[in-house]
């Protein structure tokens, strides 16, 4: 009963969601979400009237991002015939190397501002300095992810607090985003920019007219067979049990290879980025048996979708605004500190770095970087809307070296357990080391151009 209730009512909330930005102006001009609105209003209900749901059922909701994330995170490479490398590489590096500038740049802020201003003042959690990337650059998903890191090292609240970061940067992401857009169009930075008011009302709403609805995915498997929708989240169910042998596994081995060892990386390490993994492994298993045809990546982005829809009203709804209220000072110099850096990123480094297209290549990574990729997306499309520049290609190059690292991979999942193993100045070290090599980096693809 339950599962029936939670279920119900984050469709409920997202349907609420929907409507009220159908038909509320502001909300569509904001480009705000339906899964942030619905949220927003779940959020207000269950803070205002608690006897709304019993405890039990808001306890299964606050679990329900942590399982959607997996489920994300296992579609990523599935159905994605991956270029050769060296293209990917050619196209993509020096979109590459703004996306790191950006992840590395926003530890190296989060572990000064804590080490030297937070802690000193407010006593914070030293995890507090893994925020800004976790919920900025992995978004709810990401926070969600790694509940169970922030439980094994009793700082339960670093989950309320990741979503509210990543919430902000959502927020930042578009708002911020739209005005660096309409800044670059008066400038004369971009010449295919889509204004809000250039849209009709349905696009303003959301809807697709009947006569331009694109395929949400290809059928690829008879149904008389198996339904291909079932097939494809078998697969994603596949690709999460690999996911869960090879954290196991990895836990496992941890112990008998260093069994006097008080260092246990893996212990709390969360779970989706070895989804990921599990993902890769059947996309090249499927690749070196010639199935892959049988995968479908439009199916796979359909159930990514749906899953980050429901995540995000889920995470959002459970937020616990007593833990947010008692951190407000070091969450706001956070969010203000993180949002300057990347509007620094996209006004001065970017023109320098870009030989060509520089605002639509940039924008596209700061969306990602506030408010993960569909915002980094939906910035793109308005001012590249049929994609006639390099950008979009290179944008998704580089999520294929990217994503695995940053933003809710592999480093991301690690940078929390090495932060309370090592310390923040180690990890302000690391951090630092790996911005200046990426600088670096950067300055020689600047002075090649």
């Amino acid at each position: 009963m339950t599962a029936i209730i939670v279920f119900c009512v984050l469709s409920v909330l997202l349907v609420t969601g929907k409507v009220l930005r159908v038909f509320i102006p502001v909300l569509q001009r904001c480009y705000l979400p339906s899964s942030v609105i619905g949220g927003a209003v779940g959020l207000v209900i269950f803070q205002c009237f608690p006897e709304f749901l019993p405890a039990e059922c808001i306890a299964a909701v606050g679990k329900i991002p942590g399982f959607m994330i997996n489920v994300v995170f296992a579609t990523l490479f599935l159905g994605v015939v991956t270029p050769p490398l060296k293209k990917v590489f050619q196209v993509a590096f020096p979109q590459l190397c703004f996306g790191q500038i950006l992840a590395w740049g926003q530890y190296v802020i989060g572990f000064a501002l804590v080490g030297f201003v937070l802690i000193p003042l407010f006593g914070v959690n030293p995890g507090f300095g893994n925020l800004l990337e976790i919920g900025f650059q992995g978004g709810h998903g990401t926070v969600s992810g790694m509940a169970e890191s922030f439980r094994s090292f009793n700082w339960e609240d670093g989950i309320a607090l990741g979503y509210t970061v990543a919430t902000a940067g959502m927020l930042v992401g578009v708002m911020i985003g739209v005005l660096l857009v309409n800044w670059a169009g008066r400038k004369g930075y971009v010449k295919n920019i889509r204004r809000f008011d250039d849209q009709n009302q349905l696009q303003q709403r959301g809807i697709y007219h009947h006569e331009e609805r694109p395929i949400a995915g290809w059928q690829t498997v008879y149904c008389d067979s198996i339904d291909s929708l079932a097939w494809h989240i078998s697969l994603v169910g596949i690709a999460i049990l690999i996911g869960f042998a090879i954290q196991k596994g990895l836990q496992v081995a941890e112990v008998k290879c260093f069994p006097d060892s008080a260092l246990r990386i893996f212990k709390g390490f969360p779970l989706f980025p070895f989804c990921m993994i599990g993902g890769l492994l059947i996309q090249k298993v499927a690749q070196g048996c010639r199935f892959n045809s049988l995968i479908d990546h439009g199916q796979m982005q359909r159930l990514a979708g749906a899953a980050l829809d429901f995540l995000v009203v889920a995470a959002m709804a459970t937020i616990k605004l007593s833990v947010v209220l008692q951190n407000w000072q070091g969450l706001i110099i956070l969010i203000v500190l993180g949002t300057v850096f990347a509007i620094f990123m996209v006004v001065v480094v970017a023109p320098k770095l870009f030989k060509e297209s520089w605002f639509e290549c940039a924008i596209a990574d700061f969306g990602q970087a506030t408010g993960v990729t569909a915002t980094g997306l939906l910035l793109l499309r308005a001012v590249d809307p049929e994609s006639k520049t390099c950008a979009a290609q290179a944008f998704g190059y580089k999520q294929l070296l990217h994503e695995p690292v940053m933003g809710g991979g592999l480093w991301t999942a690690l940078a929390l357990t090495l932060l309370y193993k090592l310390g923040w100045q180690t990890m302000l070290i690391i951090s630092g080391s790996m911005l200046a090599v990426w600088i670096v980096i950067a300055v020689i693809v600047c002075r090649k151009r």
